[in-house]
């Protein structure tokens, strides 16, 4: 069982994946990567959310940005989206992950600040301790 589940939209996310990835490895902690699109792999992304026993989602994703509050309506656990620099330099997703509604909380750190996203997921998981 992993305590934290990687989720990017998009294979052109890897990037800010990687970053994620390094600062959890360094510090020891268990994650799972998936590419899950929540427009183009509604489904798959529904099934993996719910066979899941992670305590912790990082959704990265770009444009629309819809991942991390797709994964946050379908669970209780923390969501921490990670916008990804476009034609926009990332603000589009940025707005996008922090103008979540009431009820459907997303924290959300810097456009392709996928360090802190792992930093932020790894004080979380201290909280048990």
């Amino acid at each position: 069982m992993a305590d934290v589940a990687i989720i990017s939209g998009s294979v052109s996310d890897a990037k800010v994946t990687d970053k994620v990835k390094k600062v959890l490895d360094e510090n020891g902690v268990s994650y799972d990567a998936q590419i899950l699109s929540a427009h183009r792999d509604p489904d798959k992304l529904d099934a993996y959310i719910k066979t899941r026993t992670v305590k912790i989602y990082i959704a990265i994703a770009g444009l629309s940005a819809a991942l991390p509050g797709v994964i946050a309506s379908k669970t209780d656990k923390p969501v921490i989206g990670v916008p990804v620099s476009g034609t926009l330099n990332g603000l589009d997703a940025l707005l996008a992950i922090a103008q979540m509604p009431k009820g459907v909380p997303v924290a959300c750190v810097g456009v392709d600040n996928g360090e802190n996203a792992a930093w932020l997921a790894i004080r979380i998981l201290k909280l048990k301790d």
